[in-house]
């Protein structure tokens, strides 16, 4: 079954014996193994050090390089001194919250973020989705699922063509209304040159959009071939992905002319796209 997260109830009875790391006076420690540089790199934020402290040594024995931030503030430091491949970020946060850091990251990045957090409710979940999370995984949680699901969406990031990632596009970009979409760049650019920035699942969607432009497409297929069967992703997640592509690409959301809703079908990706 795994260790077991506990919610903030049972960490201090659970975790009594557990060795702890030092930290530097920012909050930020850089926790080194034996493997080599070229393991994907986590950033762990959460103010629980006794979390921090479980999480990473369970990162650290699956073979992850792992960082970890007690705040906002030391996130914002380590995130400037190092590349990181996916950031496990608390909801509950001292400060600024988890949803705050969250759409500050997503603003100007699309390293993969994971929410965690002793809040479970649906309202919950879809807020971090919408603002840019590209998982959920509420406490208590086993190291297994976390494991897995880190895994499921680090490989949603590689251009490997491996299961549970959309297939390898035949263009590099694709040109449509008034945008442009550089895979290679995993860059989404506007007529006038702004870049907007694409989350993994934003990204992974609308390059399946892309590639099946003007047919109807499932939530049940839309969700196999953006996000593959092994990222068990709940129901919701394709209709949060899709409102906040519409917020990117539409100059009206509430009336979208790119991304449009067939009842009882699915989606529809509507303008003609030329590859380049």
């Amino acid at each position: 079954m795994g260790t077991r997260i506990c919610d903030r109830v049972c960490q201090k009875q659970v975790l009594t014996n557990l060795v702890t790391n030092f930290f530097t006076g920012s909050g930020v420690v850089l926790i080194q193994t034996a493997l080599m540089s070229t393991a994907p790199h986590i950033l762990i934020v959460d103010d629980h050090r006794e979390i921090r402290d479980l999480v990473s040594r369970a990162l650290t024995k699956e073979g992850f390089r792992v960082t970890v931030a007690a705040d906002g503030k030391a996130m914002r430091k380590a995130l400037a001194d190092g590349r990181f491949d996916l950031i496990l970020l608390d909801l509950m946060l001292p400060g600024d919250s988890g949803l705050v850091l969250c759409r500050e990251v997503r603003a100007t990045s699309s390293i993969p973020i994971i929410m965690v957090t002793a809040k479970g409710e649906e309202i919950d979940r879809v807020i971090g989705l919408e603002l840019g999370a590209d998982d959920y995984l509420p406490k208590p949680f086993g190291t297994r699922e976390l494991i897995a699901r880190i895994n499921a969406v680090l490989r949603r990031t590689r251009a490997t063509g491996e299961q549970g990632r959309p297939e390898v596009a035949k263009a590099k970009r694709y040109a449509f209304d008034r945008w442009v979409l550089d895979v290679d760049a995993r860059e989404l650019v506007r007529e006038d040159g702004v870049s907007v920035a694409l989350s993994t699942g934003e990204f992974d969607l609308l390059l399946v959009m892309v590639t099946r432009p003007q047919r109807v497409l499932t939530r049940e297929s839309l969700l196999d071939l953006a996000r593959g069967r092994a990222a068990a992703a709940f129901d919701r997640s394709i209709d949060t992905q899709v409102s906040r592509l519409r917020k990117k690409l539409e100059l009206d959301p509430s009336e979208p002319r790119i991304i449009q809703t067939v009842w009882g079908g699915g989606y529809r990706f509507a303008p003609e796209v030329n590859e380049k």
